[in-house]
């Protein structure tokens, strides 16, 4: 059975546009490769953090939401702490109430999308 699953990452501000959008094309292909569907990716960008890191102030922000199995999760995670442009990272599975909520919000956005 598949569960809906959130991921947030920060990645290192040293990194260029071009390496961020790498790494985040690795991760995704982490999680097509090992049976996961990507339902939704946002980029939040460069943004300033609530304290220090790593002794860096701010970070590039990524979101993915997908749908996969639960031992799919050790596996990103695994990848999320071998490698060492990612800051910090959250996975959590979402709730029936945080999937509508998260659906919601990516029909508004979409709807924005297009109106502009």
């Amino acid at each position: 059975m598949l569960n809906h699953y959130e991921t947030v990452f920060i990645l290192t501000p040293v990194l260029s546009d071009v390496q961020m959008k790498e790494a985040v094309e690795k991760y995704k292909t982490i999680l097509t490769e090992n049976g996961a569907l990507i339902t939704n990716e946002e980029n939040w960008g460069l943004r300033k953090l609530q304290y220090p890191i790593q002794k860096k102030s701010t970070g590039f922000y990524s979101l993915l939401q997908f749908d996969a199995d639960p031992t799919v999760i050790a596996t990103l995670e695994t990848q999320f702490r071998r490698d060492e442009r990612v800051l910090r990272f959250l996975s959590f599975r979402l709730d029936k109430y945080a999937f509508e909520y998260a659906e919601k919000r990516k029909s508004v956005k979409s709807k924005e999308v297009k109106e502009n």
